[in-house]
């Protein structure tokens, strides 16, 4: 029976790592079907299913996000973002400006609501002092990341190990990780990271056209879908005949019929009810058509075009977000949030088509016609940030203020000093903030993560089920083979290069789900100390600058920098490299 077991839990991590890499289901689901069927098969009981749900540092972590997303709708880091780059004139003063108040920041709050507060500013200083946006957004990814890795509490995937090691069931007795555990790799690589990024950013970096100002200088780039209404006189006429062709500053390039593409030839398609027609051009020029064309309407924008107060904001989808492999159409976009897309990039290049049909992806840049009541109905969503123009923020006043930025200081360094558990530091805040009318328990509720919670709650789940069944004894016996001839220090760089190339291609959280137990037990069989494995995998997890895929700010940038998959190998590689050696070199010094 051990022997089936340990195969049932191999086909489950090639299923989870397939699944993962090709996108094939969203993460939360994957990695609960995968330990359904261990349940199934009775690999794991349902106490060990839920065990992770238990975990103190799963409801840290959501604790912390909903922390930051509270900082996020409040006007206190606009106001220090906006006296910080004030005065900022030079490539390199933002730069470094924005590692200076970006990485400390990132070491105590979610890096992701910080790089979504940060690029509007980023978008804004770039356009005002002509420099390309994609010169600023890795190094504002790569400056939240370096900070977040310099404590416990900075990344979700340290607080993810955190919880692995304090929920051995088979290995007991290990001691918790404390608070600066991860400084003394950390900050020295915050320093190396930023002279990196300072010195060799703008050469390596590639320079970029904005969307939004590509599309004010390109319009006829500008998609707008139209259709004709039932009804129509252009029923039955060809494309020339109903004077569709050579129209001043508009140019009809695609018509859909019935789902099917159809060539837009003046002479040969004959037009039909219903039919949806694409243009590309000036709005201008289209609201005339609309004029001379009263049964052909835009579905696409309606009521939009009657609207006296619109705008163009850009959006950009989040990683976990629920819209991704949905269409807007299947979502109801328009009427939930008074906003239609007009476009869409995806990895820097825009997607033809039917927008609202297309399936989102992560990292999709998304160009939107907004009406008035946009910015209040996107206050508590997590799918998207805006990232175009700063959003609406609640200002607190300065007593308030000082009760949320002081009470989350006193919260961590309790913590640190040990003198309460950070749990229960921020239960006791977020019972404050909610008395002293800061946030309420409905906007709690609506900003809880709990795509997150489900995927590490089953990734624990499955870490203990490798060790359950020595799946990660096998796995740890093949590594040490391979690299013990390299010595301890080998040791440590093969799961720092295991752990990286699957984050960056996969998830950090299933990087760490997989490693975790295959280095905890490789310490453990060569009597080595664990917690130089322990961290290393934290480390190589976290620490993902490769691909736009391993971690969430990477993916935030992608679509909004008009970056390629090339651009993050050619600037991030040898930053990993870097980071690897000082890591390796560090935990060695210290513990081995």
């Amino acid at each position: 029976m051990i022997i089936f077991h340990q195969i049932l839990v191999y086909i489950v991590i090639l299923f989870i790592f397939i699944s993962l890499y090709w996108d094939l289901i969203r993460p939360g689901f994957t990695f609960m079907l995968g330990i359904t069927v261990l349940g199934i098969f009775r690999v794991l009981t349902p106490s060990e299913i839920l065990a992770g749900l238990a975990n103190e540092q799963i409801m840290v972590i959501l604790l912390l996000l909903l922390l930051g997303d509270t900082f996020r709708q409040t006007s206190i880091l606009d106001i220090l973002f906006d006296r910080i780059f004030k005065n900022t004139r030079t490539y390199k003063s933002f730069i470094f400006k924005m590692f200076t108040i970006i990485s400390p920041l990132s070491a105590f709050l979610n890096n992701t609501p910080l790089v979504a507060l940060m690029m509007p500013y980023t978008h804004t200083w770039s356009k005002r002092h002509k420099t390309s946006v994609s010169k600023l957004l890795i190094p504002l990814s790569y400056a939240a990341i370096l900070g977040g890795c310099m404590t416990l509490i900075g990344t979700s995937t340290n607080l993810i190990v955190s919880g692995l090691v304090a929920d051995q069931k088979i290995v007991q007795n290990l001691a918790p990780l404390n608070m600066f555990d991860f400084f003394w790799v950390g900050f020295p690589m915050l320093i190396i990271g930023f002279l990196y990024v300072f010195v060799f950013g703008n050469k390596l970096l590639p320079s970029n056209t904005d969307v939004i100002e590509s599309f004010v200088t390109h319009q006829r780039e500008y998609i707008v879908e139209t259709i004709i209404k039932e009804g129509s006189p252009l029923h039955g006429k060809t494309i020339k005949e109903a004077n569709l062709r050579n129209l001043q500053g508009l140019y009809l390039f695609r018509i859909y019929r019935n789902d099917n593409y159809l060539m837009a030839e003046p002479s040969e398609t004959a037009l039909k009810e219903n039919d949806m027609l694409l243009f590309t051009g000036d709005p201008k020029a289209i609201t005339q058509l609309l004029k001379k064309n009263p049964s052909i309407e835009i579905p696409s924008v309606g009521m939009f075009a009657k609207k006296n107060q619109t705008e163009i904001v850009e959006i950009v989808v989040s990683h976990n977000s629920m819209l991704c492999n949905k269409t807007l159409k299947a979502e109801n976009f328009r009427a939930k949030y008074d906003a239609t897309a007009i476009a869409i990039h995806r990895n820097g290049e825009r997607i033809g088509g039917k927008i609202g049909t297309l399936q989102l992806k992560a990292g999709d840049t998304i160009l939107l016609l907004t009406g008035a009541d946009f910015s209040k109905l996107i206050a508590q969503t997590k799918d998207f940030y805006t990232i175009s123009k700063p959003q609406e923020v609640k200002r607190l006043g300065k007593v308030r203020t000082g009760l949320l930025v002081g009470g989350s200081l006193l919260v961590i360094l309790l913590a640190a000093l040990k003198v309460t558990s950070l749990f229960m530091g921020l239960m006791v805040l977020f019972s404050v903030l909610i008395i002293a009318g800061i946030t309420t328990p409905k906007k709690l509720g609506k900003g809880v993560d709990f795509q997150l919670g489900i995927i590490i709650a089953m990734a624990l789940a499955l870490g203990f089920a490798m060790m359950k069944t020595g799946v990660a004894e096998s796995l740890a016996q093949i590594i040490i083979r391979v690299f013990q001839p390299f010595g301890s220090i080998g040791l440590l760089a093969g799961i720092y290069i295991i752990t990286t190339l699957l984050a960056a291609f996969i998830t950090n959280v299933a990087a760490v789900a997989l490693l975790f137990p295959i280095s905890l037990t490789l310490a453990l069989d060569l009597n080595l100390p664990y917690l130089p494995f322990v961290l290393v995998v934290s480390f190589a997890a976290a620490a993902n600058f490769m691909t736009p895929i391993g971690y969430q700010t990477n993916t935030m940038v992608y679509g909004p920098g008009g970056y390629k998959f090339r651009d993050y190998l050619k600037i991030g590689t040898p930053l990993t490299l870097i980071y690897m050696v000082v890591a390796i070199t560090v935990l060695s010094v210290m513990f081995l």
